[in-house]
C-alpha cells in the first residue's frame, strides 16, 4: 500500500510549517493517516491478510506515539492537526 507521489507531495504541502519542511510530526501524522485509510478500505475486502493488519496496528501505534509528542510539546499544534485531519481524539 503505497502512496503515490503526487499524493504524498500533496499531503507535505498542505501540512508543512515552513517552506522547506517535510519531516515535521504534522506531516508524518497526515502521511501516515492516509496510509491508514488505504489499508482500512484494504482489510475491509480482504479479511484475512494478518501481514497487512499487523501493518496497520504498527502505523497506528507510530502515529499515536507522534500524536502524544506533539501533544506534550505543543498543544496548538495538536488541536490543529486532529482537526484538520478528523482524528477522533
Amino acid at each position: 500500500m503505497v502512496l503515490a507521489k503526487d499524493r504524498k507531495r500533496a499531503l507535505v504541502e498542505s501540512n508543512r510549517i515552513s517552506e522547506s519542511d517535510s519531516g515535521s510530526p504534522e506531516v508524518q501524522i497526515a502521511i501516515l493517516t492516509d496510509k491508514i485509510r488505504i489499508l482500512t478500505e484494504h482489510l475491509k475486502t480482504h479479511r484475512k491478510d494478518f501481514s497487512s493488519r499487523r501493518g496497520l496496528l504498527m502505523m497506528v501505534g507510530r502515529r499515536a506515539t507522534l500524536l502524544r509528542y506533539l501533544s506534550r510539546n505543543d498543544v496548538a499544534r495538536y488541536r490543529a492537526i486532529v482537526k484538520k485531519l478528523d482524528l477522533r481524539r
